[in-house]
């Protein structure tokens, strides 16, 4: 038989800061979200740090047995609930972005993010395997942000499960604001009709695309985000705006001050709850800063099959070049570079697979540099 689920998607500040201080945030809004009623609570991504590309998020990196999963086991069992979200995980000899949902029994479930955004290559490695976890409260499928961007995840878990969660903190990347050293600015509207052509693609994917693949899948999803306004720099930053002056040549006389640049733009909507039917029970704006989404969600007596074909992507095929190959391929060595001066020479070991993704990064270099030429004379 059916039966209802209250569950809660809780949004806070992405802007980086002490773990302490975060957990401490979080606690609060998992406890208020406990006491109205939630079973399942979700967290967003790297809840436990926040969200930047720098450095420091190789020594923000920690074990299993670390200070987050502890504090993660201990407020699931003392609240009695089913406890969700992200953080960069130290396992054997690399770095996760893992999603760990806690019971309150002390089991646990993990999925380690699939598709890396772009920059976030350089700081974890991707994962493989979908997980499905086998709770008390039913099946739950799990993905990270921008996992939910591509339609084969959510194929793979086509009738396998009574309800998806996913732990998001997406910055609005396809709508940024480049800052130099030398006081000049470039947005996406300025940089020319290639890299215009994907402004938006973010709040497409976290608004109607989710809304459209759980209606498919007939059950419902939880998503949680970060909110706020951040400033980041970039990994390999020459390397990515050479990358991207091939789309966009505006990006040519920067280049000299690629190291300094810092890209600014606010964190993208989507912290909410759906129905299987597709409809949002619960939502909260980005204006509503740091709190949850709560709904009660109906899950199916058996397990939904989808009985249509699968909607189609929300992204422009271009933003998946750029986040999935291009960037990913610029950013892969620094990961190892810096994963290995934070914990070590044995880390990131240098695979046959890493040796054939290092030779991509001339192909995918050329590929872009090939889109640019092309489009650029078909616009003379």
């Amino acid at each position: 038989m059916s039966h209802p689920l209250t569950v809660a998607a809780i949004q806070m500040d992405a802007n980086p800061a002490g773990r302490e201080s975060r957990l401490q945030k979080a606690e609060t809004l998992v406890r208020a979200a406990a006491s109205a009623g939630a079973r399942l609570i979700v967290l967003p991504e790297l809840f436990n740090v926040g969200y930047t590309y720098a450095d420091s998020n190789y020594e923000r990196a920690e074990p299993f047995n670390g200070p987050t999963v502890t504090w993660m086991r201990r407020l699931a069992t003392l609240l009695n609930v089913h406890l969700a979200g992200s953080l960069l995980l130290l396992h054997e000899d690399e770095v996760y972005n893992a999603l760990l949902l806690l019971a309150p029994d002390g089991r646990y479930w993990r999925y380690d993010k699939i598709y890396p955004w772009g920059w976030e290559r350089a700081y974890f490695r991707n994962g493989r395997d979908i997980t499905v976890a086998r709770t008390d409260l039913g099946d739950i499928g799990m993905l990270i942000c921008w996992d939910s961007a591509h339609t084969d995840l959510w194929q793979r878990y086509a009738g396998q499960v009574d309800l998806m969660l996913i732990a998001s903190c997406p910055p609005q990347v396809s709508n940024p604001t480049y800052h130099f050293a030398n006081g000049a600015t470039l947005t996406f509207d300025e940089m020319g009709p290639l890299l215009r052509s994907i402004k938006g693609a973010d709040r497409a994917v976290f608004g109607e695309m989710i809304n459209e693949q759980a209606a498919w899948l007939g059950v419902p999803v939880i998503n949680s985000v970060g909110c706020g306004h951040i400033e980041t720099h970039l990994p390999n930053a020459k390397g990515s705006l050479l990358a991207m002056a091939l789309l966009s040549p505006r990006l040519l006389p920067h280049l000299s001050q690629a190291e300094e640049v810092v890209m600014a733009c606010d964190m993208t909507p989507g912290c909410k709850v759906v129905d299987g039917d597709g409809r949002i029970l619960a939502q909260r704006s980005q204006a509503e800063g740091d709190g949850f989404a709560l709904a009660a969600v109906t899950l199916a007596g058996q397990r939904p099959q989808p009985t249509v074909p699968q909607p189609v992507t929300r992204a422009p095929l271009l933003s998946y070049f750029i986040s999935d190959v291009a960037l990913p391929l610029l950013t892969a060595p620094v990961y190892r570079q810096g994963v290995r001066r934070a914990w070590g020479e044995r880390m990131a070991p240098f695979t046959a697979t890493a040796r054939w993704a290092a030779a991509g990064v001339g192909l995918g270099t050329a590929v872009v540099f090939a889109l640019g030429y092309i489009f650029g004379r078909a616009r003379r």
